[in-house]
């Protein structure tokens, strides 16, 4: 799809890689409608939308509250008319061990990463089927989806569940014109984990990992990984015996 001329609607924009995207999006002569739960930055975001010459619409809001997430996508149709794009950028992976979690501590990075997806995924196929040139929504996946990773496994195991639950929506939609994406970013330097002590070679900037999800959403490509090196390093435990991707794996739990 060309990414100009449209409607587009990000979750989780008012930093990291929603705010980088609806920043390269707005040189399109787009109309964006933003949301998140931080109102003064969500604001300070449309004021440069709009400088960039596309027109903002900010809405805070809690992605948690599926009543809210709904309310969102209705002042988007009411004030634009349709949605075209949807990227769904919700989520948080901090750290944890699970010798020392508590059963909600599991289960709050599960709903921060898909029942906020889940909420939103809800309503925008409601309003895609109505149009009849349907929709794209992607969610902002993770690499980390691919691999149980230490201290990582409550991130890995929500990110997981969202690619399953994408794939299978995928198919059913597909009647609609309804296209569903998956993008799978490695490790993006935000404020949140710029002191996380991730090798530099590892890493990606926010205005490159903003390119990549632009090229996934031009290109249409219903799963989407970047970058090609942590994606090959991703993949190619899947065709190693267990026991040596787990002894792989175990050298990072202790450290």
């Amino acid at each position: 799809m060309e990414l100009k001329d449209r409607v587009i609607l990000i979750t989780g924009a008012s930093s990291g890689i929603g705010k980088a995207v609806a920043l390269a999006l707005s040189r399109g002569h787009n109309r964006i409608a933003i949301t998140a739960r931080r109102k003064e930055l969500l604001s300070d975001v449309a004021d440069t939308i709009q400088k960039n010459g596309s027109e903002a619409l900010a809405i805070a809001g809690d992605a948690l509250d599926e009543k809210q997430a709904a309310g969102v996508v209705d002042q988007a149709v009411q004030r634009f008319g349709r949605i075209d794009i949807a990227l769904l950028n919700i989520g948080a992976g901090p750290s944890l061990s699970i010798a020392e979690a508590a059963p909600d501590d599991i289960k709050q990075n599960m709903r921060i990463n898909y029942d906020t997806m889940i909420n939103y995924f809800c309503p925008l196929v409601q309003q895609m089927k109505t149009q009849d040139a349907g929709g794209i929504i992607a969610n902002t996946n993770s690499l980390a989806g691919f691999l149980g990773l230490p201290t990582q496994g409550q991130y890995s195991a929500a990110k997981a569940a969202c690619r399953m639950f994408l794939d299978t929506a995928r198919i059913e939609l597909k009647q609609f014109n309804i296209r569903v994406l998956t993008i799978c970013p490695g490790f993006v330097v935000t404020e949140r984990n710029k002191h996380a002590g991730i090798p530099h070679s590892l890493t990606m900037t926010l205005d490159e990992a903003a390119g990549h999800i632009l090229n996934a959403l031009r290109s249409e490509r219903k799963e989407y990984l970047f970058p090609n090196h942590l994606k090959t390093a991703v993949m190619l435990p899947k065709f190693l015996p267990r026991s040596a991707t787990e002894r792989v794996l175990s050298r990072f739990s202790h450290s």
